[in-house]
């Protein structure tokens, strides 16, 4: 008889196992056909260097092609209006909105920078405000070609106080040293470096401290004032007019740099976290977009985004990578830093203030 009860038992658990099962594969079904998680998984997967394959386990090639045919940016060929930029003195006593009132609300003892974070439903990120343009230069590995160098260490190298990664680079073993950078490189006025592989166009700045974004060549654009840049992309502001991005744009959402200038000169440097769940998802391009335009960007470029977004502040890792944290940031071929030209006080030490 308790032989018999066993039996009936273990029949019954079975049964309660494999229904369960079931609805987890029919689950799991349900939602690789829908169609929101479709435009979410397969975009963000195609747009990491060595993950490709996670958009071909789920899906097969037809059906990667109609979705990435679906979400795309159509290329800002607008060209940037350099006298729309009339650099101020980074002060102002009327504002538009509370984040430009935050903007410039400056911290205790600083005016070359503001950090100010961002907080959101998905995602969570910083923003750096640069009172002075002319503090903002481009740092580049001093074994470019051959190795690349944290973000940490490109800001203490050029005794800089903040730093973001840059342009992007070939990803030789899965994981990238940064040694070899797509596309150009353009530092004190000229072509240090080009190889093939570049996305986007140039993303820099004139001798006269003005954002430059063109698909001019290197020396195009050094002929018309070009003094620093990567190539990269996409243009995601242009002369005050957002770029036209169907769905996601093909980009997936995913850790983010952003580099962007408001048209009173001030420099804006943006990161967000992302493929840290519980944490931060990351973000669209869109998303992107919608910050900056809080924050009067009037031209922005997209850098390199996934585990290569990193943000330094006072030789300090000040965001969270998606990898590589406890190496100090993965390593990179360039990228944007803040300097002290004037030669200003030293800075109050920065707070890390999570809200």
């Amino acid at each position: 008889m308790k032989k018999k009860r066993k039996i009936r038992l273990k029949i019954s658990l079975f049964t309660v196992f494999v229904f369960f099962l079931d609805l987890s594969v029919i689950a799991g079904l349900l939602v690789i056909h829908n169609y929101r998680f479709k435009s979410f998984w397969i975009p963000t997967a195609m747009t990491t260097m060595s993950h490709k394959y996670l958009a071909y386990t789920l899906y097969d090639e037809d059906v990667v092609n109609k979705v990435m045919s679906e979400n795309y940016i159509e290329k800002n060929t607008e060209k940037i209006n350099l006298d729309d930029i009339v650099i101020s003195d980074g002060t102002k006593k009327h504002y538009s909105n509370k984040y430009e009132r935050e903007l410039f609300t400056k911290d205790k003892g600083n005016d070359i920078y503001k950090t100010i974070r961002i907080n959101e439903p998905k995602f969570k990120g910083w923003l750096i405000g640069i009172y002075d343009p002319s503090n903002v230069e481009l740092a580049v590995s001093n074994k470019l070609g051959k190795a690349g160098q944290s973000v940490n260490k490109l800001v203490l190298n050029n005794d800089a106080l903040v730093g973001i990664n840059g342009g992007g680079f070939e990803d030789l073993d899965g994981w990238g040293n940064g040694s070899i950078p797509y596309g150009a490189i353009i530092q004190d006025s000229k072509l240090i470096w080009t190889h093939s592989g570049g996305s986007g166009g140039l993303i820099g700045f004139t001798k006269d401290h003005k954002m430059y974004l063109t698909y001019e060549t290197p020396k195009e654009a050094i002929a018309n004032g070009m003094e620093a840049a990567v190539e990269f992309g996409p243009f995601l502001i242009v002369n005050g007019k957002t770029s036209k991005i169907h769905g996601d744009g093909g980009w997936g959402t995913a850790p983010r740099s952003v580099i962007a200038q408001r048209k009173d000169g001030v420099v804006l440097f943006l990161i967000i976290e992302g493929r840290l769940p519980g944490y931060s998802v990351g973000a669209t391009l869109n998303d992107v977009i919608d910050i900056l335009v809080r924050y009067k960007a009037y031209n922005a470029a997209n850098l390199d985004g996934g585990a290569s977004s990193t943000m330094s502040i006072e030789g300090k890792l000040w965001n969270r990578p998606s990898a590589g944290a406890e190496y100090g940031g993965r390593t990179v071929s360039n990228a944007w830093i803040v300097t002290n030209k004037q030669n200003k006080p030293a800075l109050a030490p920065v707070k890390k203030e999570y809200k």
